[in-house]
């Protein structure tokens, strides 16, 4: 159907086939200097959006705002509702605004049958995992309420996000949480034109996840290759998703392409299909 025979759309519109534009935009990414939120930041870069990233990680941080250009950054915990008050300034001073806010930082937390749980772990998977996420949201939704650039927030969750995992469970339950607070969000802040959207990544290449693999196979007495077999056998299309992967939904998602999707928690994973 062309263009402008599109229903439900203005005459302005029918004029100007939607794009995927995210030029100039301001966006900020926690845990931003490495693996998923680096390579969100610097999709958007490239994409032509300004990009400031927080993290945890001297070295991590140093690396992103040496080698994207253009890339500004905090340093500091993102569970510490200090940070997120440095990182408001920050950003206040460098866009003196912010149309897309990515929550992206997160832990794995422990590992174990609950009754193990050391109560630091738990607190923290909890603290960096999901109570970052309100300290940032209160932060700059008074920002994104004033943006006319298609304001939106993105939430990283994890297939965990839909799936029980036993032996992970402050983890998942962090991950759970952050569905339910992305969909309430998008009732919250849909009135003010602002969208919400949770992206739920499956199996990432990469260090982290053959760091697991070798640790499970070691634990079990099995070779790291069996190991692996046995993750990619959990996924329907057989192979783990890259972290450009999960840029590229971000970079859609944040896009006037995606103006109709909020409240949504979409996988990423080549369909996860247990834990």
């Amino acid at each position: 159907m062309p263009t402008s025979e599109l229903p439900g759309r203005g005459a302005a519109e029918r004029q100007t086939p939607l794009a995927l534009e995210v030029r100039d935009r301001r966006i900020l990414v926690t845990a931003g200097g490495d693996g998923i939120g680096r390579a969100i930041a610097e999709i958007f870069v490239a994409a032509g959006a300004q990009v400031h990233v927080t993290d945890i990680r001297e070295s991590a941080l140093g690396d992103a705002t040496a080698e994207i250009p253009g890339v500004t950054g905090t340093l500091g915990n993102a569970a510490d509702p200090e940070h997120a008050q440095q990182v408001l300034a920050d950003v206040t001073a460098r866009f003196g605004g912010l149309d897309i806010l990515v929550n992206n930082v997160g832990v794995a937390g422990p590992t174990g049958e609950i009754e193990t749980y050391v109560d630091a772990d738990v607190s923290e998977a909890i603290d960096v995992n999901l109570k970052s996420h309100f300290y940032f949201l209160n932060r700059f939704v008074p920002l994104l309420k004033k943006s006319d650039r298609g304001p939106s927030v993105l939430a990283i969750s994890s297939v965990a996000g839909r799936l029980g995992h036993g032996l992970r469970t402050p983890y998942v339950a962090t991950k759970w949480a952050i569905v339910g607070l992305i969909q309430s969000m998008a009732i919250e802040l849909g009135p003010h034109g602002i969208r919400a959207n949770a992206i739920l990544p499956g199996f990432v290449n990469g260090p982290r996840i053959e760091k697991v693999i070798a640790d499970r196979a070691r634990a079990l007495g099995i070779s790291v290759e069996e190991m692996r077999e046995s993750y990619l056998r959990k996924i329907s299309l057989r192979r783990m998703v890259d972290a450009e992967d999960i840029a590229r939904l971000a970079l859609f998602l944040g896009s006037d392409l995606a103006r109709n999707i909020s409240g949504q928690a979409i996988g990423i994973d080549g369909n996860v299909e247990y834990l």
